[in-house]
């Protein structure tokens, strides 16, 4: 088996976090946990991930700092997988990739599930970026720049 380049050490920003979620299935793991998914159990059978697989991807989702393994909730022997507020904070991501994949790998009138507010039951509203001033920024509208300290 190929081993993976870490980007650990990268000064990108997008390079970097691909350690702990540049596979598809990490993502999916953490979208099963903003579900509401907890337990190995559920998260192998929503997946239909191998046991090993999804161990692996766990591990390195808990080393992290993205899941905590936590007593199971029932009080039984189990233990879950909850999002730590890094892991929260990969929300915006995911509905972002979730807006791109629904503009881009579905047709039109093709059904898909939609991410509804739960208070208003209405869809989300689309995601945009911003400039300072408050504009909405088009990738034209942007470069990086080095940051120093």
């Amino acid at each position: 088996m190929v081993k993976r380049t870490s980007h650990s050490s990268a000064s990108c920003p997008i390079a970097r976090p691909l350690d702990a979620i540049g596979d598809w299935w990490s993502l999916l793991i953490v979208r099963d946990a903003f579900d509401g998914l907890r337990r190995f159990g559920e998260f192998q059978k929503n997946l239909g991930l191998a046991k090993n697989i999804l161990s692996a991807r766990l591990r390195n989702l808990v080393a992290h700092g993205i899941l905590d393994v936590v007593p199971a909730s029932d009080g039984s022997a189990h233990h879950e997988y909850v999002l730590t507020e890094k892991g929260r904070g990969l929300f915006p991501l995911l509905v972002a990739l979730r807006q791109w994949g629904e503009d881009f790998f579905f047709e039109p009138d093709e059904a898909h599930v939609l991410l509804v507010d739960k208070k208003h039951g209405l869809p989300v509203r689309r995601l945009e970026l911003r400039a300072q001033n408050g504009r909405v920024l088009k990738p034209d509208d942007t470069v990086p720049r080095p940051m120093f300290k």
